[in-house]
């Protein structure tokens, strides 16, 4: 599923306008991206939570030219479903193994 059949699902689901529903969706996206950007994880209950996760310096490896290269120490996005979204999703997923 795109960003965009989410918008037509909610808009046709409610009734809202899909101009609408797309402006909500995008500011929505966009405050949690902000949040996790200054650090400052964003709780969604009974969905998840996002918040920034440091990755350690690592070691890695050009396997074509076989050699070591540093990997500075970042920061990455992280994603931590909540309780009941997890449930459903073990529970429900419909897509076989």
């Amino acid at each position: 599923m795109r960003k965009s059949d989410i918008i037509t699902v909610i808009g046709d689901k409610t009734g809202i306008p899909k101009v609408d529903v797309l402006i909500v969706v995008e500011s929505l996206f966009k405050e949690i991206k902000n949040s996790v950007i200054e650090g400052e994880p964003v709780f969604l209950r009974g969905f998840g939570t996002f918040f920034p996760k440091k990755r350690a310096a690592k070691v890695g490896r050009v396997v074509k030219r076989n050699i070591a290269i540093n990997i500075p120490a970042m920061y990455i996005a992280g994603f931590k479903p909540g309780k009941e979204f997890g449930k459903d999703v073990k529970t429900k997923c419909k897509k076989p193994l």
